[in-house]
């Protein structure tokens, strides 16, 4: 049998009747014979090879020996969801110089908000530099996880979109990186298929369509929908854009587009402590607008006059601002920068039809005014399937599956968004009330990564079977997550997919809390164990091994390491090591323009 790989006793009570004593005797005698924290073979498997599934297969790269890690990508290529959506007009909405991991600048971004193309070719030389590629099979999509207790494994069902044949494949840990935005839907309109012209949906775009002197209608007044209405309306010859919903649009004051001028690119390039300055000056300021996601703060009702204000600049028209603006908190549904959104709802050439759509035929679309549009060409900027349900069963030793688990009228609920209550060895990123939309998301993806980072760790080094969140654990999180809420612009009564799309659901995507908060929390939670089921295979002290240490069977390391002139141990209380990781005290507080006591 392969090294460490083994199974409890079938005295320890929550072993499940799938799980009796394999080869129990023989892996006890290969942990006896290494040193303490002996590096058993891992197998992890991780489905999406987006920007979470590259970042950690470099973080398992960079930290880890004797393992074997295969990322399975449905796509042709790298980089997720900006390798798929390829609309006009598709541009990154937060600044592209903090869209990047923390340690990884890049020096070449034309402007705040770059189209989307320069954020694949990000994740793409990326996963070049770093040899990422080795571990991705693109073309290959997992259609089944199955959690087998003998073995201490996933069985994965894996489809080759090639040839659509289907292969059994085998891991210790599964982690899913398949993204929040990932699967798109069609809206649900009755008879929209009987469409006779040429229907499009912005995440499942046909570049061969041509677009110009064509009538084109546009369904959505979401992120994609506020992105691409501009992009094409200056080629199309009537564009229609029928709106549902108002929704802020608007930068956050003092992070307006840019397009950067060639002596800021030089700079970037030439002196790196100058874009890592500015990188730090945007994300202080992002950091420290949580307020805004706070009902009833001064800084929500500055915010929402500011935003008023320069709503009504942009668009110039009574009925228009009736239409987008609304009257709920900012934030209750996600911002947008919207670069040039409003000001082209006023051209010529666009209709702005407020209200739902009743059907669609071959005839046209029938609106709810009784007024029917005939477009050439219909797009759906009506965005993804966040219901947040996993998109291939998932099934853990006690027979569930996470899909019917977390499907309506059940609500999603997860440990801190990396894992499920009661399925082993399983992670995930960006899962149930993460910070996909309380601050800087990329890097608390770092942080999940390094969290996951700590159970392959303590896998490796010790005899555990599975490990998974206590259901209690879970429950008790999910309830204070439900009251925080109360206190955050997230449950005022607006239709959001932070809510999956419901106006007064339970919300299902977001942080209770903001992302630093969530930073520190999962920092901190890696010396929190008893949140966690964990399984042993047979006595849980066997990673002990034969007495000695990793150190002294390491004829290359010091014996004496622990002998020094001075203490440098790190500090033991949570509050001084944050004091010192965050620099406290260095900074004097000015919104974007943070700076050292000192300096310029």
């Amino acid at each position: 049998m392969a090294d460490g790989v083994v199974v409890p006793t079938p005295s320890d009570p929550s072993c499940g009747p799938d799980e009796a004593p394999d080869h129990q005797d023989q892996a006890t005698g290969l942990r006896s014979s290494h040193p303490v924290h002996h590096e058993r073979h891992v197998r992890v498997a991780c489905v999406g090879a987006g920007a979470s599934g590259l970042l950690f297969a470099y973080k398992v790269q960079r930290s880890f020996n004797n393992f074997a890690l295969t990322i399975y990508e449905k796509n042709a290529d790298v980089a997720g969801t900006w390798y798929e959506n390829k609309y006009p007009g598709c541009a990154c909405d937060v600044p592209s110089h903090n869209y990047t991991w923390s340690f990884e600048p890049k020096t070449d971004f034309s402007s705040v908000y770059p189209k989307a193309k320069e954020i694949f070719q990000y994740f793409d030389d990326f996963s070049r530099k770093y040899g990422l590629r080795k571990f991705c099979k693109t073309r290959h999509q997992v259609t089944g996880a199955y959690w087998e207790g003998k073995r201490g494994q996933w069985r994965l069902d894996v489809k080759n979109l090639e040839t659509g044949r289907v292969k059994e494949d085998f891991c210790h840990i599964l982690v899913n990186a398949s993204g929040v935005l990932n699967k798109w839907k069609w809206p649900d309109i009755p008879g929209l298929h009987e469409f006779r012209g040429k229907l499009l949906h912005t995440a499942h775009w046909d570049s061969s369509v041509d677009l110009k002197d064509k009538n084109v209608g546009l369904i959505g007044n979401g992120a994609s929908g506020i992105q691409i209405l501009p992009a094409i309306q200056p080629y199309v010859r009537q564009l229609t854009t029928f709106i549902r919903h108002p929704t802020w649009v608007s930068p956050v004051q003092g992070l307006e587009q840019h397009i950067y001028r060639p002596e800021e690119l030089t700079e970037f390039q030439l002196k790196p402590e100058a874009l890592l300055q500015y990188r730090q000056m945007i994300e202080r300021g992002l950091n420290g607008q949580f307020d805004i996601f706070l009902h009833d703060t001064q800084v929500q009702k500055d915010t929402h006059a500011h935003m008023v204000n320069a709503m009504k600049e942009k668009l110039h028209d009574t009925k228009l601002e009736d239409t987008l603006i609304p009257s709920w908190d900012v934030g209750c549904r996600r911002l947008t920068p919207g670069v040039n959104y409003l000001e082209t709802l006023g051209a010529p050439n666009v209709a702005v039809v407020n209200g739902g759509i009743d059907r669609v035929s071959a005839s046209g679309i029938h609106c709810s005014d009784s007024a029917t549009h005939n477009p050439d060409i219909l797009i759906c900027a009506t965005g993804f399937d966040v219901s947040l349900v996993p998109r291939f069963p998932i099934v853990n030793h006690e027979g569930h599956n996470l899909q019917d688990l977390w499907s309506a009228p059940n609500t999603p609920s997860s440990y801190v968004g990396v894992a499920a209550p009661s399925f082993p060895n399983y992670l995930s990123f960006l899962g149930p009330n993460s910070p996909v939309g309380n601050g800087p998301v990329l890097y608390a993806v770092e942080a999940q990564a390094d969290y996951m980072l700590h159970w392959l760790d303590r896998y490796q080094t010790e005899n555990i079977h599975r490990f998974s969140p206590k259901p209690s654990a879970v429950e008790e999180s999910t309830a204070w997550k439900n009251a925080y809420m109360r206190r955050t612009v997230w449950g005022q009564p607006c239709k959001s997919w932070y809510k999956r799309n419901t106006v007064d659901g339970e919300v299902t995507a977001l942080w209770p809390g903001s992302a630093l908060h969530y930073i520190e929390t999962l920092h901190d939670l890696e010396r929190r164990g008893d949140d966690w089921d964990v399984v042993y295979e047979g006595n849980r002290w066997d990673w002990l091994g034969n007495g000695y240490s990793q150190t002294e069977k390491d004829l290359g390391a010091d014996w004496g390491y622990y002998i020094r002139e001075w203490d440098d141990r790190p500090l033991a209380s949570r509050g001084m090591r944050r004091k010192i990781r965050t620099g406290s005290g260095l900074f004097v507080k000015g919104g974007l323009g943070d700076k050292k006591p000192g300096t310029a």
